[in-house]
């Protein structure tokens, strides 16, 4: 049987190589590249690559990883999940949309959707997460789901500070 999750609007289910396409889109959108960074993903190989080291790499390894969103009648929209990041001790709740998806409330359905899963399914007793000090949109997202800003942290090998935000399960 298929694993995914249902809301009113959306379809949340694990990503496969089918969905390197979009991925290749997504990974170039104006606030990927400016709020998380390019990851030089520009064909459908380089997206396949990019599945097999991180999404699906994670589903086989910790059972858990960035899921698809799409809505009821199947259209991509973005991606919204967990992800265990080597420089913070918890796991981290994460998303990104299409631009012409955003400010539509699909990210906090997604996100409360997937925290919910989380707190009934998985064994964590804290999630995190991490945006850039000017990315007010995913702020205002993660208080809205129930995190707490916390501190500023640097990602390892970069300056930039971002804000860590927690919440205990």
């Amino acid at each position: 049987m298929e694993w995914s999750l249902h809301t009113e609007r959306l379809k949340i289910r694990k990503v496969t190589k089918e969905d390197a396409p979009f991925f290749v889109t997504l990974l170039n959108t104006p606030h990927w590249l400016k709020y998380i960074g390019n990851r030089n993903v520009h064909t459908v190989e380089d997206a396949e690559k990019y599945l097999d080291n991180g999404i699906l790499k994670s589903y086989d390894t910790l059972r858990y990883g960035f899921y698809m969103v799409e809505t009821k009648e199947g259209v991509r929209i973005g991606i919204c999940g967990l992800v265990k990041r080597d420089f913070l001790d918890d796991v981290d709740i994460g998303f990104a949309f299409l631009p012409e998806f955003e400010g539509k409330g699909y990210g906090f359905e997604s996100a409360m959707s997937v925290l919910n899963y989380t707190q009934k399914n998985l064994q964590m007793e804290r999630l995190v997460a991490i945006t850039t000090r000017d990315n007010y949109s995913s702020q205002h997202l993660l208080e809205k789901i129930g995190m707490k800003y916390e501190r500023e942290i640097v990602f390892p090998g970069d300056d930039t500070p971002l804000m860590l935000f927690g919440m205990f399960l």
